[in-house]
């Protein structure tokens, strides 16, 4: 089946073009500068880059313009729109009301209507790359896959806050978990390399990008996870504080006189690697800069790692005991120090860690195991694939429509 893959941020509109059948990726680009002037970057492999500034008014044009690109007889992968069967929407924050992936229909987009304010600057985004895919291929069928699904299996004393009750029920304040789509596809490459049965796994899967989460992954759940309401929760992360006191919120708000917008725009905007290192919320500048001997970047990397470290041994003890540990991501599959603040002595946990195989470790595009053959607890570096885990839902939803 060929699945259109959508990514729709507030300006941009992301795509990738699968065949199922071989899991490949026939195209991919993006639309951007979407309500400002315009402009495609599309990539087939063999070919050159495609790239043109062209007039977007909005997320139907957009999609016009992706549809008009693939099928184009000159840069294009398909012949015609009928080769397309299925679309597949990334959607950052399904709240209470999704668990799992569903096909678009009013009622549906009723209810994402009502996550806008779980996750506002993602959520008009995305209605908006739906309303425009439905605009200009009316035919297809449309489905959504959230971030948040994967970790709907949390118990509640995981994802409870200790606020009065009427405040959840009235707000639907609890811990959410994000990033899902990667720590289901990674969590299940790790369980194909295990030697038990899926029911008997312990994982804690590390996705670790400008945005970063960790999860307890339990016989293939999610008992918990790090993100909570709001991706803000965690790890520190390129911008955003990740967890902190919350006393120092109202203390800072106060000190400077921000209102609670520009708090917020600080928690996310100007702290993380940033605000620590004041120098870049690019880990990649951070490795640089140490390297030189940059204390403050040194520092911010340190944070990462420890935090790393503590999240992995607490969800150990969650899940009574632990398998194995994955990196992902941006980071994760790319910064070899970080791995190794959050692995080293760790051999009482049984992580026998190969700093050797570890630092020599480049771009990886497959899996490799960062521990040593006689490790009880396993460490793996496996390379995402949130868009395959998106393809392949949405054609078993569409699949099932025709049986």
């Amino acid at each position: 089946m060929n699945v259109l893959v959508v990514n729709a941020g507030s300006s941009s509109l992301k795509y990738q073009l699968f065949n199922t059948n071989s899991n490949s990726v026939l195209a991919k680009g993006i639309c951007e500068r979407i309500g400002i002037d315009g402009k495609i970057v599309h990539k087939q492999a063999g070919r050159p880059d495609y790239v043109k500034e062209i007039a977007m008014k909005n997320h139907s044009d957009a999609t016009r313009i992706l549809v008009r690109t693939i099928t184009d007889p000159s840069i294009g992968c398909i012949k015609d729109m009928s080769d397309i069967e299925a679309v597949g929407h990334r959607i950052v924050h399904g709240g209470e009301y999704f668990s799992e992936s569903v096909l678009v229909d009013n009622a549906v987009l009723e209810k994402l209507e009502l996550c806008r304010d779980l996750a506002p600057l993602h959520t008009g985004a995305h209605i908006m790359g739906i309303r425009g895919c439905i605009d200009a291929m009316p035919d297809i069928p449309q489905v959504l896959v959230f971030d948040t699904a994967f970790h709907q299996t949390m118990p509640e004393e995981a994802y409870f806050y200790p606020i009065p009750y009427p405040m959840y029920e009235k707000y639907k304040i609890r811990r959410y978990g994000f990033h899902g789509t990667s720590h289901k596809y990674v969590s299940g490459e790790m369980i194909k390399l295990l030697d038990k049965p899926k029911g008997e796994t312990k994982i804690v899967t590390c996705h670790l990008g400008n945005g970063s989460s960790i999860a307890a992954v339990k016989g293939g759940k999610v008992i918990d996870t790090s993100m909570g309401f709001t991706p803000l929760d965690g790890v520190i992360m390129g911008s955003r504080c990740g967890s902190i006191d919350p006393a120092i919120v109202a203390f800072i708000m106060e000190k400077e006189g921000f209102t609670p917008s520009e708090m917020n725009v600080f928690m996310n905007k100007k702290c993380g690697f940033l605000g620590v290192s004041e120098l870049s919320s690019d880990c990649r500048d951070l490795t640089a800069a140490i390297a030189e001997g940059n204390r403050k970047a040194l520092l911010a990397i340190k944070i990462l790692g420890y935090q790393i470290k503590k999240y992995i041994g607490s969800y150990a003890a969650a899940m009574n005991g632990l398998d194995a540990v994955v990196f992902t991501a941006g980071i994760g599959e790319n910064t070899a120090i970080v791995r190794e603040m959050a692995c080293r002595d760790m051999e009482f946990m049984g992580i026998d860690f190969d700093f050797e195989v570890n630092n020599g470790v480049g771009h990886a595009t497959d899996k490799v195991c960062l521990t040593k053959p006689n490790s009880k607890v396993k460490v793996y570096l496996i390379p995402t694939n949130e868009e395959l885990v998106i393809a392949s839902e949405t054609e078993k939803i569409v699949s099932a429509l025709n049986s």
